[in-house]
Order: structure tokens, then C-alpha cells, then sequence
């Protein structure tokens, strides 16, 4: 099954497939307004105009002379202003310019301060600082490098270009502008540029206008279980998972295709892997106190203390659940009610609405258990939500045996290239089955499936 699926376990098209030696310098885009800010860096809209008419509709929609220092703020004010879809049409991409305050401004000094927004990057997308030739590129400071995945962002293009002065720099940023745009600024002349594919919103912005469906909800999670997965499998851990560094976009049925941004604080080292020694207070465990699993917020630094950091961000997605299930996350805020990583008890945790199904209530509550040792892994977690919802079939069976399962394979996997290739190659639901196709253990698998067995027998 895994030599059928891993190749076919595949993002979605590069926007700048068509433009394959454009995009490393700055000067070759069309940049529009500002669509999120956040404490390390600036997001905006932008496009390569291919034609003489694609940069006229740009300008008109961007505006022009003055008109182009208009903030529009965020994309959920942008839909008021004009449809999304039209205006993402003339902005397909976006640009993200990293704030340096203390790398420099040589290349090399900026990339290897900020390697790690390069986790995801693709095997082109620093072609531009390297030379056109990949296999020159050099290691990012010992730093992983991500395979691509459906629920991982990518970052298309990478380069470093001196900072330009964009629509609401001196409203939103003007400290960290250089002293050649602000006398009283405190950045440097050049900075690190990324280029990724603009998304209609964040997970925040699109829970706070929907209330998704109990269905579409799993989907969600499980998605952000895949794509932790993914990065467990590659010795990463994110470090700061949370609904506004997750964006949105939609299928062709309307469900939302979630994807993990934001790799800043990420933990990607090629000698340590996901366990960080934590010698002294001065090693970075990450962003996002609030966010932070217990084993990692209450380590004492010391000789040899050791972070393991492999079941971390599986325990954010059980926090980030709350919120997709449309209730508040139960670690923000002030109050009695909020609960703190350090010290919470599970049975402080709330109750989950009750047309949540028990699977799934189980699966959020097992992510959220204090102990890492009896903490649901992503993969397990992700069998868990795979088989309920899509192997009721195979689960209803009294004496499940080993050949029962592998018939079930058998026909989700037939179902999944057949959808896939005749019907429509950007549904979530086939990249789901095709992520859990492509990744199957047999133990994990079973654990998977003892766990719903001992979850229904238990409820009657």
C-alpha cells in the first residue's frame, strides 16, 4: 500500500510552475496590500504579471500612485471590499518579508538566522541564491529539509533583497523599517523574502464567521494530525501550532483543505532531532507559551534534561480541536475557567458539545493527556478518525481478523485511485485516505483499532 501511495501523496500544483526561472528577485513582482502581520514578519499579496493585461487588472485592483498605500488590513476585509475569488485570481501568491533586527545584511548571515522558515521551502525555491542548480545548495545550518505534503505549506520561492517600503509599513512596522526609510528605525537594509501561495484566510478568521458540520470538523483535525505526522516522520516538531499559523483554502465540495504555515520556531535539527537537550534557560523551546504540552513547559534546564518534542505538537491539535468543535480554546484567556499547561488535571478539561461522536471525543481527550507515554501519537490518532470515518464496514465485524482489514484496504485504496484520477484530484477526502494509504504500520493500525473496540464496548 505504501509503494502504491507515497508517490501519489502529493501537494497541490505549484502556483509558479509556469514561471520556473522568474520570481528570486524581488523587483519581478506586483505587490499588493497587506493580508496578515504577526511578530516576526509582514504578509502581503503579490503576482507575476505574465501579460501587458494581467498587470493592467492587477493595477486596477491594487490601485494605483497613492491608492497602493491604502491598508485594507486583513482578507476578511478584503471580502468586503470585492469578491476573494476575483481578487485572488490577480494575487495568487503571497509574499512574506521577514523582520531582521540582528542578522546582518549579508545573504549568508540572514539565511542562516532564519533557516528555519526554510523548512518547508522546495527544492527551487532558493535556486535563486545558489545558482540554477540545486544539488549546489548548501545545508541551511544542519537544518532538515521537508518533503512536501497536502496539509504543509510550501514556500515556492525564497531570496533575501533590500527592504522596500510597502502599503502600511509605517503604520504597522515602522521600528523594524531600515534607517534609509525611518531615521528612528531599528532593521536592517536587507531581509529574507518568502513566496508561497495565497490563501482566502487563516483557521481563526474562517472559525470565527462558520460553524462547521460535525463531519467537516473531523476532517479538520484529522488533517492537522496528517500533516503533524508528516513532520514527526521527519524529526520536526512546528513549536507553534496554533489557529492563526493554520490557513484555509476550499475543495472542489467545499471542505476546508487546511494547511501548517509558519515553520519560525520550528525545531528541524539534523543532530538532535525532536529531543532538544535543555542545558540552561537561554535554549529556545518554541513559540506560543499558552499552546506549549506540558513535558515541554515545565522542563527544569539542567545537565542533561532532554525536551522530547514528538508528541508536542499532537497535544496543540488536541487543544486547537475546542476551537474547530466551536468552543473556546480552554488554554487562552483570563479568567477561572482558563486552564494552564503547567498545571491543568484532564478532568478539569470541558466537555466536548454532546453531537460530537465518542471516537472522537476520545481521540481529543487522549491528545490532551498530560503523560506524553499515555498520549495518542499523531499517526495513531489519525487511524483512529481515519477508521471512523470510513471503515464502519470492517469495525462492525464481531471476530475482526487480519484478512478482513487487508479486503478493506483493498477497496479504500481502489476507491481512492479511481476518485483521484476520474473524478477530481483536489478533494480533501481522497488526499485523506491517501495520506493514511501511504503511512500505514501495521501496529499502529491495530493500536487504532483496539482503541475504537475498547472505546464502543466501554460505552455500551
Amino acid at each position: 500500500f505504501q509503494t502504491v501511495f507515497v508517490g501519489k501523496n502529493k501537494p497541490q500544483k505549484d502556483p509558479l510552475s509556469s514561471f520556473r526561472w522568474q520570481g528570486f528577485k524581488l523587483d519581478e513582482y506586483l505587490i499588493g496590500q497587506p493580508i496578515g502581520k504577526g511578530c516576526n514578519a509582514a504578509v502581503y499579496e503579490a503576482a507575476i504579471p505574465s501579460s501587458r493585461h494581467h498587470r493592467a487588472e492587477s493595477d486596477r485592483l491594487a490601485g494605483q500612485g497613492p491608492a497602493v498605500q491604502r491598508d485594507r488590513g486583513l482578507a476578511s476585509q478584503v471580502a468586503e471590499e470585492e469578491p476573494v475569488e476575483k481578487h485572488q485570481e490577480a494575487f495568487p501568491l503571497a509574499i512574506k518579508m521577514l523582520w531582521n533586527i540582528s542578522a546582518g545584511s549579508s545573504s549568508e548571515a540572514i539565511l542562516d538566522a532564519m533557516g528555519r522558515e526554510l523548512v518547508p521551502a522546495t527544492g527551487v525555491a532558493l535556486a535563486g541564491e545558489y545558482g540554477a542548480v540545486s544539488g549546489h545548495r548548501k545545508p541551511v545550518l544542519g537544518r532538515k529539509k521537508l518533503q512536501p505534503h497536502p496539509n504543509i505549506i510550501q514556500v515556492i520561492r525564497a531570496f533575501t533583497s533590500s527592504v522596500p517600503l510597502l502599503p502600511g509599513a509605517f503604520t504597522d512596522y515602522p521600528d523594524v523599517l531600515p534607517l534609509s526609510l525611518n531615521p528612528r528605525g531599528i532593521g536592517h537594509s536587507r531581509t529574507l523574502f518568502l513566496v508561497m501561495k495565497n490563501y482566502p484566510c487563516t483557521l481563526r478568521q474562517y472559525l470565527r464567521g462558520t460553524s462547521p458540520d460535525v463531519f467537516l470538523s473531523t476532517m479538520m483535525i484529522l488533517q492537522l494530525l496528517e500533516g503533524v505526522d508528516h513532520l514527526v516522520r521527519h524529526g520536526i516538531a512546528h513549536r507553534d501550532l496554533k489557529s492563526d499559523n493554520i490557513l484555509v483554502e476550499f475543495d472542489s465540495a467545499g471542505c476546508p483543505w487546511l494547511v501548517i504555515t509558519d515553520f519560525g520556531c520550528c525545531l528541524a535539527d539534523e543532530n538532535v532531532g525532536l529531543r532538544l537537550p535543555f542545558t540552561s534557560s537561554y535554549v529556545d523551546r518554541g513559540g506560543n507559551g499558552c499552546l506549549m504540552a506540558p513535558e515541554v513547559i515545565t522542563a527544569s534546564p539542567g545537565p542533561g534534561t532532554v525536551i522530547n518534542y514528538s508528541k508536542a505538537d499532537a497535544w496543540a491539535v488536541g487543544a486547537i480541536a475546542y476551537e474547530i468543535f466551536g468552543l473556546a480554546n480552554p488554554f487562552y484567556g483570563h479568567g477561572e475557567s482558563t486552564l494552564e499547561s503547567r498545571t491543568y488535571l484532564e478532568d478539569e478539561l470541558p466537555s466536548l458539545p454532546d453531537h460530537v461522536p465518542l471516537e472522537v471525543k476520545q481521540v481529543v481527550k487522549r491528545l490532551l493527556q498530560r503523560d506524553p507515554s499515555k498520549r495518542l501519537s499523531a499517526r495513531v490518532a489519525a487511524n483512529v478518525l481515519h477508521l471512523t470515518l470510513w471503515g464502519e464496514s470492517v469495525l462492525a465485524s464481531e471476530t475482526l481478523k487480519p484478512d478482513q482489514m487487508i479486503a478493506w484496504l483493498l477497496c479504500q485504496s481502489a476507491a481512492a485511485l479511481l476518485t483521484d484520477g476520474l473524478v477530481d484530484k483536489s478533494r480533501v477526502e481522497t488526499k485523506m485516505k491517501m495520506c493514511f494509504l501511504a503511512n500505514l504500520e501495521y501496529e499502529d493500525l491495530w493500536a487504532a483499532i483496539f482503541l475504537l473496540l475498547a472505546w464502543r464496548s466501554r460505552s455500551g
